[in-house]
């Protein structure tokens, strides 16, 4: 690995830690959003988790687990694991639109 790719590399690491650090303390608010925060700190978790780990396989040369393709699979998986919880954000604002469509219809009823 490069130094110029490792640095890359630990300054995502770092910034998906603080991500996670903020998601974490957001996650504990009651409200709408709360599964979909919860859904993103676990996604930064994870890919730090297995980021380290990639970056010490890396570091100690281990052949199998040092190998690049471990990168685009990671990379592949965030990607498609991101998607999802866009998506799920995509169906948190239609039922935020539905509940407040229904707070203006019960406004008028006694």
């Amino acid at each position: 690995m490069s130094n110029l790719f490792r640095d890359i590399f630990i300054a995502l690491l770092i910034i998906l830690t603080l991500a996670a650090v903020y998601f974490f303390m957001v996650k504990k608010k009651k409200g709408l959003y709360r599964n979909f925060f919860s859904k993103i700190y676990n996604f930064c978790i994870s890919n730090v988790i297995i980021g380290l780990l990639l970056l010490f396989f890396n570091y100690e040369i281990v052949p199998f687990f040092s190998a690049y393709f471990w990168y685009l699979i990671w990379f592949i998986s965030s990607v498609w694991w991101f998607i999802v919880i866009m998506l799920n954000l995509k169906k948190i604002a239609s039922r935020k639109k539905e509940l407040a469509q229904k707070d203006e219809i019960t406004k008028y009823l006694p």
